[in-house]
């Protein structure tokens, strides 16, 4: 019970039920109501999946700027798929948008494997050359509700035993993502290439293949959101996603994931992306202005990455005290001298006869 109440992840869960406590208090339709409880699971469920595949870039010491871009595409994808065809299937159009998101994250991730470009400078080019796809494509048109079937549209707000459709998307998507990571080989080498892509590189652990299949799965998970998105909001413009990347990246932060790779845990992540919309929502409601409403997302971003380099250096010299305290053993190891022994007079390295004390 210690060793869970020391992780991080349980810090997250504590500030996050403090925060719907305390505005619970002053507001009891925060939670009480039935708007309020949907609302509380379903307004992070979008964010949620994009801070899943983002933490997996960020394990890999790498980030992804693109995917509020990414998910601007494919929800405009989404709705322009059940234009053409009105008949096509649900999962078909899903299927789609998540395979075109997977090779936008594709791309960014064969520029940064093989060309050894810095991921923020591409996922930040790319970020601009998807957006302007999507301007391009959409111009001022834009898809709305009566352009998608009721059906999908319904999946934004339907409910199963009082849990909206998108949180089970999301927790879904969480859980199997989560049990990648921590019980396959694939899943361990992502966290050694973070800790040290030069040190698993002359392991010989497959960096590149890791970094592209890092990259695919944050981009399909963004392809996701954007379905999740048109069905969700059923209005999409050439703007939807916009801005949602300093989002996904502070939820990240916030989750207990180390922004210079190798730790941290998918399920921070998400409980990071919880904590910032609840706190988003819940601040209005105790009146605190819009302006600070900003300034504390900001306070908690700077906090945790203070917090990371706090616990990296103190992990760093408990490694080390640990290390002095143990040290290796002064006698040579072809001395042919016992510990506590002596040797006899004349005898070499090459004496092979038993020395005895």
């Amino acid at each position: 019970m210690r060793s869970v109440l020391r992780r991080r992840e349980a810090g997250i869960a504590l500030a996050l039920l403090a925060v719907i406590g305390v505005t619970t208090a002053v507001q009891p339709g925060f939670l009480l109501s039935g708007v309020g409880w949907r609302d509380l699971l379903l307004t992070p469920a979008i964010l949620v999946v994009l801070a899943v595949g983002q933490a997996v870039v960020v394990i890999t010491r790498n980030v992804d700027l693109s995917v509020g871009s990414v998910l601007g595409l494919t929800a405009y994808l989404t709705g322009r798929l059940f234009i053409a065809a009105p008949d096509l299937p649900i999962v078909v159009v899903a299927l789609v948008a998540v395979a075109a998101g997977a090779l936008l994250g594709l791309i960014n991730g064969s520029i940064v494997a093989f060309a050894r470009v810095p991921a923020l400078v591409i996922t930040l080019g790319t970020l601009y050359v998807y957006r302007g796809v999507t301007l391009t494509w959409a111009g001022s048109d834009r898809i709305d509700a009566g352009d998608m079937p009721r059906t999908f549209l319904g999946l934004g707000t339907q409910q199963v035993l009082g849990v909206p459709v998108l949180t089970i998307v999301a927790a879904i998507v969480l859980a199997a993502v989560a049990y990648y990571l921590h019980t396959s080989r694939g899943g361990r080498q992502l966290y050694a290439i973070g800790s040290d892509p030069d040190a698993a590189a002359l392991q010989g652990l497959p960096v590149r293949r890791r970094l592209l299949g890092a990259f695919a799965l944050g981009g399909a998970l963004a392809g996701l959101a954007g379905v999740m998105f048109a069905a969700r909001y059923g209005t999409v413009s050439s703007g939807a996603g916009t801005g949602m990347e300093l989002q996904v990246v502070g939820a990240v932060v916030v989750g207990g994931v180390a922004i210079f790779g190798g730790s941290g845990t998918v399920a921070g992540a998400a409980l990071g992306a919880m904590l910032l919309l609840t706190i988003n929502r819940a601040l209005p409601v105790v009146g605190i202005p819009d302006f600070w409403q900003r300034a504390v997302v900001g306070v908690l971003i700077i906090g945790a990455i203070a917090l990371d380099r706090v616990l990296a250096n103190r992990r760093s010299r408990r490694l080390a005290a640990a290390r002095d305290a143990d040290p290796p053993s002064a006698s040579p190891p072809d001395s042919g001298t016992p510990p506590g022994g002596t040797a006899p007079p004349g005898a070499g390295p090459n004496d092979r006869e038993e020395v005895t004390t």
